[in-house]
């Protein structure tokens, strides 16, 4: 038995908090929401809640769907066709979100299981304040038994508060409730080894390491009735991995799935991404991943160098370009050829960069004085390989 055999068969009899993610396309469709998948998913989860001793696990379910649930009653009263834009999406969501959260609460109240409604927006994860309040929340719910169903606030979010999809929502939570596995419940069969249009593509059982796939090359667009896209499952499969959490992704349509690939670790089906072996500090974690990079900053190939092979600091020298307007401590990608290879918090604004960039210590000492930072980055600010 390979490796990551052997470790799927352990996570998958011994996980004792997951988080599930369901992509919208998987319960719903063009008449708006299918119950009977959603009441056969709630089946499957409530069966894998409980570890063979008997022992809860705690489950931590992501479930898009609100608005195109929303839009599917609209459509029934012949709104939609006089509805478009961000504010017709909120409005959208607003009336899909309550529809959403009943026919889970139903499916699981049949089970003996309560749920609880939890919406968030990106703010609530850069505050401090309220994620130490989601995180006790999330662990209280938790300890009673309670599956929290979690969604976007889509209503109250505006461009700059959007996590951008559930998959990087659901991303951030397996590190906020300490989960041991990340279940991506998707349409797809698993991941195809090549762009699935092309002749030939295969279904990959594992992937052993995720940072290496081209996911440009590989991932074949988005969804219609989501945000999302495989594209996007694989970056969370990536900040999963980081923390040392492995990520299932399984074809929801397909009968008892879940059911049957925690019974027997169902080979041949779904795709497992193994994590990384030695797991990255919670704080570079939240410091990459709590709000979107708000520029970015291109370096010459000494500073890549640097960065990815000797664990440096980013110094001014190694600058070729900045873009966007950010003030000093700002989350900033870092990139190489065009290519991302971190995200970091810039010491400097975009504007002091700027004058900055290429020169040496004692060069920037004559243009910004004496109480300037040697690093544009400090090492223990940089998270290499950020899944952005």
């Amino acid at each position: 038995m390979a490796d990551w055999q052997e470790e799927k068969r352990r996570v998958l009899e011994e996980a004792h908090c997951i988080v599930f993610k369901v992509g919208s396309a998987v319960i719903t469709d063009d008449q708006g929401l299918s119950l009977d998948v959603i009441d056969r998913l709630a089946d499957q989860i409530a069966a894998v809640s409980r570890l063979p001793g008997g022992q809860r696990r705690r489950i931590v379910l992501v479930t898009s769907g609100a608005v195109s649930a929303g839009r599917s009653v609209c459509r029934e009263r012949g709104v939609e066709q006089e509805s478009h834009g961000m504010s017709a999406r909120q409005a959208f969501a607003a009336i899909g979100q309550g529809r959403l959260v009943r026919a889970w609460d139903d499916a699981f109240r049949k089970r003996g299981l309560s749920t609880a409604l939890i919406l968030l927006t990106r703010d609530d994860i850069r505050s401090r304040e309220r994620l130490l309040n989601i995180r006790n929340t999330f662990a209280e719910l938790l300890s009673w038994g309670v599956v929290p169903i979690v969604n976007e606030n889509d209503t109250v979010s505006i461009r700059e508060l959007k996590f951008g999809d559930n998959d990087t929502l659901a991303s951030l939570l397996v590190n906020l409730v300490g989960a041991e596995l990340y279940v991506s419940v998707t349409t797809a069969p698993g991941v195809y080894d090549r762009n699935p249009a092309e002749p030939g593509a295969g279904i990959m059982e594992s992937i052993p390491n995720v940072f290496a796939l081209n996911l440009g090359t590989l991932c074949g667009g988005k969804t219609t009735l989501g945000t999302g896209g495989m594209y996007s499952k694989l970056l969370a499969a990536r900040r999963a991995a980081q923390l040392g959490v492995p990520t299932y992704i399984l074809p929801g349509r397909e009968p008892d799935i879940i059911a049957r690939a925690f019974a027997s670790g169902l080979k041949g089906t779904g795709t497992w991404v193994c994590p990384r072996q030695h797991a990255i500090p919670q704080r570079k974690f939240w410091l990459a991943y709590k709000t979107e990079p708000l520029g970015t900053i291109e370096v010459d190939d000494g500073a890549a160098e640097a960065l990815l092979n000797r664990g440096k600091s980013l110094l001014p020298g190694g600058i070729v370009s900045v873009e966007g307007t950010f003030q000093k401590g700002a989350p900033v990608r870092v990139t190489h050829n065009g290519v991302s290879i971190g995200v970091g918090l810039s010491n400097y604004s975009s504007a002091e960069i700027e004058r900055i960039r290429g020169l040496k210590r004692i060069e920037v000492a004559a243009i910004l004085g004496d109480a300037h930072y040697p690093e544009v980055i400090h090492r223990d600010n940089l998270l290499l390989g950020a899944a952005v």
